[in-house]
């Protein structure tokens, strides 16, 4: 029996490889399909998300898919912070509203640690929801490929 398929770039990391599995995270987050994101985490996964703690990729599909229902029009950017051989620091920003119609900016921090295989095995996530306006917003649906590696704006 062999192991899962190698889901580069592979640990241990460079500038690059880390920008790359950055990119590739945001890119699966916002087609907001739980099973694509999870696919990209080991069968057994260990999460923090503020303040739920997850273990698994059914876990995490059960999750997202709540996530996605109660965070409409949801639009993620990701910002690298930090690597090192097998784990990544991230800043994020996302945009959303909720079912009245009131937008929503999340700002957060990740930390990530990857198997040898490229699979993300842990995730801890810390967010704080901010009211915006929605002539505030500034994240509208996936970022364009001239954008990938732009850094975030504090505020």
């Amino acid at each position: 029996m062999t192991g899962p398929a190698p889901r580069p770039p592979l640990p241990p990391f460079d500038e690059a490889g880390a920008r790359a599995k950055v990119q590739a995270a945001e890119d699966a987050w916002n087609s907001r399909d739980p099973e694509r994101v999870a696919a990209a985490y080991t069968p057994d996964s260990q999460w923090r998300n503020r303040d739920e703690f997850l273990t698994g990729r059914d876990e995490i599909v059960a999750f997202l898919t709540r996530k996605w229902a109660r965070e409409r029009d949801y639009a993620l950017r990701k910002s690298l912070w930090a690597f090192t051989a097998d784990r990544i620091a991230v800043r994020f920003q996302y945009e959303w509203r909720d079912e009245s119609g009131q937008w929503w900016r999340s700002y957060g921090n990740e930390n990530w640690q990857f198997d040898a295989s490229g699979y993300m095995s842990r995730r801890e996530a810390s967010i704080n929801d901010v009211r915006i306006n929605e002539d505030e917003r500034r994240i509208h649906g996936t970022r364009p490929a001239a954008e990938h590696g732009d850094d975030l704006p504090l505020h």
